[in-house]
């Protein structure tokens, strides 16, 4: 058998997959979002998006996710830096702690903020018992930036310490050398070196977030309406059409924000 045939004989479960979970299903939503109940091309499932409801549910997507994105990149950076600088057994082991979680059933975790942030929950009762004020901050947009954050923060790390843990010593220490102080070479050597990791963070926690809906169901109460809860709602309404549309509207700002990371990164690996 020769090399070509056996790479294709390998690639092969891998095209499978993606025909299957990937391909099909946008072919599913290009067709029910241009076209009616009917099977009638159609551009009223995406026009929809211009009512009130639908894009101030978008614009408070984008709002929230964007926000929660850069909460993210603000607490990774930091937390990188310390874990490269760290012994390699005690990194590895905070590592594991951040991934630990993601273990759980996303679900799960969600609740237990509510458990927590919810009026005489934890987070009250805590604060009680030490005579503070109460801090009620569920069914409003900070519950849901708070859920975000937690939920999509080890997205951010890793790809983060990934980067971080391959940038050579000698490059650090030949820039404090050349006279630079840390955060010179913080800015103009460890942030554009890790860049990629950067880039890889901010998809991987903005399109999730952008896309949520049960982070906003139970930490919102139902009180603050997403892009991704009206595509539920009309799922679950078996308005599958709009439900596509909408669909369509939120990959096309997906697909900006993947482009505009992407064309950042080419530019900088270039400079």
């Amino acid at each position: 058998m020769n090399k070509g045939r056996s790479k294709a004989l390998l690639s092969g479960p891998y095209i499978v997959w993606i025909a299957a979970f990937i391909i099909i299903p946008l072919i599913f939503i290009f067709y029910y979002g241009f076209t009616n109940g009917d099977g009638g091309f159609t551009l009223d499932n995406i026009a929809t998006i211009l009512e009130p409801t639908y894009y101030e549910a978008l614009f408070l997507s984008i709002e929230l996710s964007v926000l929660s994105t850069l909460v993210c990149l603000l607490l990774s950076y930091p937390l990188a830096l310390i874990l490269r600088n760290m012994n390699i057994s005690k990194s590895g082991f905070i590592v594991f702690l951040f991934i630990l979680p993601m273990w759980m059933n996303f679900l799960l975790r969600t609740y237990a903020w509510q458990a927590i942030l919810d009026v005489n929950g934890i987070l009250d009762q805590t604060l009680a018992f030490l005579h503070l004020p109460g801090f009620n901050i569920i069914n409003t947009p900070s519950a849901i930036v708070l859920g975000m954050v937690y939920d999509y923060l080890p997205f951010m790390v890793l790809p983060i310490y990934n980067v971080l843990v391959k940038i050579d010593d000698n490059t650090i220490n030949a820039a404090r050398d050349l006279g630079a102080n840390y955060l010179q070479t913080l800015w103009k050597v460890i942030i554009p070196l890790s860049m990629p990791g950067i880039i890889s963070g901010i998809i991987m926690v903005f399109v999730p977030a952008l896309t949520t809906f049960v982070i906003s169901d139970i930490l919102g109460g139902g009180k603050l309406l997403l892009i991704g809860n009206l595509i539920e709602n009309k799922v679950k309404a078996d308005n599958l059409n709009l439900a596509a549309g909408l669909s369509l509207v939120l990959m096309v700002f997906i697909v900006i924000n993947m482009a505009f990371s992407m064309k950042y990164d080419r530019e900088n690996k270039k400079g």
